[in-house]
């Protein structure tokens, strides 16, 4: 079995081995990844956090050993941008990307030669308190939306709120109606919490969008950018225009 690591900030994951085809997810430096197939420049690949496939370019990757792979903790890059030397030269990595094969801030893998710079979080679940989960959250304020995104410089709603719950070494799926299957439900929107997540469908009753709760009638979620709006029984009010944007289903704590 082979794996590799993602050298560069952002990769994006394609349905298809061409660079025309849709962005279906992305991952962050130093995530791990299992490789599945091959077809010209590109890897079709599952990525360890959260079991998602596509194709990436082989030039974004890089050959780690097995032994590497099992012994990597759950580190990640805390702040918004975080400084990472390679080979002597700068390069920035995003907020949430993985650390993981770091010991003592630096990792050498063949003629590459890795310094980290930054602040590191190590994810744990007592952490979860609402000051906390508002600090990373609005650590993605005004982040663009981007299908597929997983990161500041271009997030879609489930990216969102996939990357603030690692921060708790909370697991979520990639995909939104993934992410509705798990945890408790919350009967009353009145009783939500800070850290529930509420999801939201279409006219077809199908889970299309998701957003972490402030609070019983605040939402933070990745729509057109990361933004914070009002939300009732309906569903999201747009704090720019006034108008409903989403139509609530059901809310869940975790």
């Amino acid at each position: 079995m082979a794996y590799m690591m993602v050298l560069v900030a952002v990769a994006p994951l394609r349905a298809e081995a061409a660079h025309r085809s849709e962005m279906v997810s992305s991952l962050l430096f130093g995530e791990v990844v299992e490789v599945l197939d091959q077809s010209g420049d590109f890897y079709q690949i599952r990525c360890m956090y959260d079991q998602y496939e596509g194709w990436c370019q082989k030039t974004q990757l890089l050959a780690i050993s097995n032994d590497l792979v099992v012994n990597q903790s759950k580190d990640i890059a805390a702040e918004f941008s975080n400084l990472l030397d390679v080979n002597g030269t700068d390069m920035q990595i995003p907020i949430g990307a993985s650390l993981g094969l770091f010991q003592d801030k630096k990792l050498t893998i063949g003629k590459f030669q890795f310094a980290y710079k930054g602040a590191i979080a190590k994810p744990n679940p007592t952490l979860f308190t609402a000051d906390y989960i508002k600090h990373i959250a609005m650590m993605y304020l005004h982040a663009p939306y981007l299908w597929g995104g997983r990161s500041v410089f271009g997030i879609d709603c489930s990216g969102f709120t996939q990357q603030v719950f690692r921060f708790f070494a909370k697991t979520l799926p990639r995909d939104a109606y993934q992410q509705a299957v798990l945890g408790e439900v919350v009967g009353f929107l009145q009783e939500a919490q800070c850290g529930d997540l509420a999801f939201f469908d279409n006219a077809e009753g199908r889970i299309t969008h998701v957003g972490i709760m402030l609070n019983s009638q605040t939402i933070i979620h990745a729509s057109g950018r990361v933004r914070i709006d009002a939300i009732d029984n309906v569903g999201i009010i747009s704090a720019d225009t006034g108008e409903r944007t989403h139509q609530l289903r059901i809310v869940k704590r975790y």
